[in-house]
């Protein structure tokens, strides 16, 4: 094994992600309307933008996609709301950081992970702009520099659960399933990389199993007895 790849929210940044999905909604709904925007057409955008990334099959990147559908289904142009949503990402996103608890583990692990020679990569779903992934990495306490890549909005074509999500990273690095390890919370988002021959260490501190399925996955158990176990 030479590459360990980390989800973010509810594995490195404990989290309820329905609660902060909701927090988050409704903050950027409450700041664009304050500046003037027609609230119902921004989120309608949001929404069909959102969905058409987690569909999104590789023939652009998430960003170019999600732009593509909210335009059209705001009808608002890039040019009417990029500065904004850019400035909400700066400043307003920093209030969803309540909803979050740091893991306190995190920063320790990812750096152990480092001293062992082990390549690290944030394999975090990407449907949020560098710039608010970057904040939710400092919210786990941890540092995006310590990460060899980090997924975005910006570099992904796909999204969890496809695996052809895992897949792009794999090419992009050369990777053949045995030189990774996926450590994640979400038994479809991230178990799903098992598909490609990636064990899968699911952590249960924040554990996501949406339809109750048997847990099948090579490891489970809790960040700490991974941090204690790996090496």
């Amino acid at each position: 094994m030479k590459t360990v790849l980390f989800d973010l929210d509810g594995t490195l940044l404990h989290m309820d992600i329905d609660e902060f999905v909701k927090a988050y909604f409704k903050l950027l709904g409450k700041t664009f309307g304050q500046k003037g925007y027609d609230v119902e057409r921004v989120m309608k955008g949001l929404g069909a933008g959102l969905e058409a990334m987690i569909k999104n099959n590789g023939s652009a990147t998430n960003e170019e996609v999600f732009w593509h559908v909210f335009t059209q289904y705001s009808n608002y142009q890039l040019a009417d709301v990029e500065e904004d949503f850019l400035s909400f990402y700066t400043h307003e996103f920093e209030n969803c950081a309540s909803l979050a608890a740091k893991n306190t583990l995190a920063d320790a692990m990812v750096k152990k992970c480092k001293a062992l020679g082990y390549q690290v990569i944030l394999a975090t779903n990407p449907l949020f702009p560098r710039i608010a992934t970057q904040q939710r990495i400092r919210w786990a306490g941890c540092d995006p520099e310590d990460f060899e890549w980090i997924t975005t909005y910006e570099n992904s074509s796909f999204s969890k659960p496809n695996p052809a999500y895992f897949k792009e990273i794999m090419d992009r690095f050369q990777l053949q399933a045995e030189d990774c390890i996926m450590i994640g919370n979400d038994l479809d988002e991230d178990g799903v990389i098992e598909t490609l021959g990636v064990p899968c260490y699911l952590t249960t501190d924040c554990l996501i199993n949406k339809h109750g399925k048997e847990i099948k996955v090579k490891w489970q158990g809790s960040f700490e007895e991974l941090y204690n176990q790996i090496n």
